[in-house]
């Protein structure tokens, strides 16, 4: 049998994350990446003398001359769906950074491209290829928490976002509910199930901003399992787990360094992970989607669930102008966590 030929990838955009996509694909003998492209070709060049890429600025230009069979797009919000769409009508195959589009119709529209042209399409969530969290979801389903009932996660870290475009609603969408509330959103569904409805409250708006800095969330899921998610730029809540699980049987918390279990009524905690990790996480999903390609493997977090989370996303921001619980629209009839292999129905 003749083995598959590799997707070659470029890469859009060579901003911070980007560094992140450079390490991972320097790190693999597996994938390949050819070009880095940006409006400021220094930035791109400083990103392609990573991995040996060669830098452009001109998107056009380097699909023409490279041929990428794959692209990640790493531009603000406002410019993905353009880049995204005129690549896929190419037949490249597109994996998009968070937060995806500045609405769920711009998301709505990468997925109908991606199905006009018969190419892979989904959006960045290292947070579900990561070994911890993929272990925290096997102890779940294996009941060892019991029946879960309620979930904290917080991602708050002070931040000046004086000057960045994640804070111009024009170019972001939003302000930290858009920025960061699609990775918790994520970490909900792929360890609980899909948020069926959430209120959100606005915090004091600490920066001079036209967008909210600090958000709380309260969700639930299709179970009635409770979950409070922290948002924000303004304030660091110092914590070793950034994630806690509260079950009838047990406790589970994920950090950046450990990530332990306790049984209920017991004092002592068990290991069973250094941390979340997300170099390798990041090269988990590229591999996952460079598989997919050829048909190798199916996509572990699929546009669909992108779409779930835009909506859900989209959702919050009703619930920040209401006093009650707002409804969650579900993209999917058959509803599935990423990773399952429920079939997947437009409603």
């Amino acid at each position: 049998m003749i083995a598959p030929v590799q997707p070659t990838f470029v890469l859009i955009g060579a901003g911070q994350i980007s560094r992140a996509y450079a390490r991972a694909f320097s790190s693999s003998k597996s994938l390949r990446l050819s070009g880095v492209a940006d409006i400021n070709k220094s930035s791109a060049e400083k990103i392609a003398s990573v991995t040996g890429a060669t830098a452009w600025d001109d998107i056009e230009s380097m699909c023409v001359e490279l041929e990428p069979t794959a692209a990640i797009i790493c531009t603000p919000p406002n410019t993905q769906a353009a880049i995204a769409i005129e690549l896929m009508n190419l037949g490249v195959h597109v994996l998009c950074e968070k937060p995806m589009g500045l609405s769920t119709m711009e998301t709505r529209r990468m997925i109908c491209a991606a199905d006009d042209n018969d190419v892979q399409f989904t959006m960045a969530s290292s947070y579900c290829f990561d070994e911890d969290i993929q272990a925290a979801r096997r102890m779940i389903e294996d009941g060892d928490l019991g029946e879960v009932i309620l979930f904290e996660n917080t991602f708050a870290r002070r931040v000046d976002m004086t000057d960045r475009w994640n804070s111009d609603p024009n170019v972001s969408g939003g302000g930290v509910l858009r920025d960061r509330g699609p990775q918790s959103i994520d970490l909900v569904r792929y360890l609980l199930g899909p948020v069926m409805e959430l209120q959100v409250m606005e915090g004091h708006r600490i920066q001079d901003l036209d967008v909210e800095d600090t958000v709380r969330l309260m969700v639930k899921n299709d179970t009635g399992s409770l979950g409070t998610i922290d948002l924000s730029w303004s304030i660091s809540k110092e914590a070793p787990h950034f994630i806690s699980i509260f079950g009838s049987e047990g406790t589970l918390q994920i950090g950046k360094k450990e990530s332990r279990f306790r049984k209920a009524g017991e004092k002592i905690w068990t290991e069973f992970g250094n941390g979340y990790n997300r170099h390798s996480a990041i090269v988990s999903q590229l591999k996952n989607f460079a598989a997919s390609i050829p048909g190798i493997e199916d996509l572990k977090y699929s546009a669909r669930d992108a779409l779930a989370a835009a909506l859900t996303v989209e959702a919050a921001y009703f619930a920040l102008q209401s006093t009650t619980w707002q409804p969650v629209r579900q993209p999917e009839r058959e509803w599935h966590r990423p990773g399952t292999d429920a079939s997947l129905q437009d409603s």
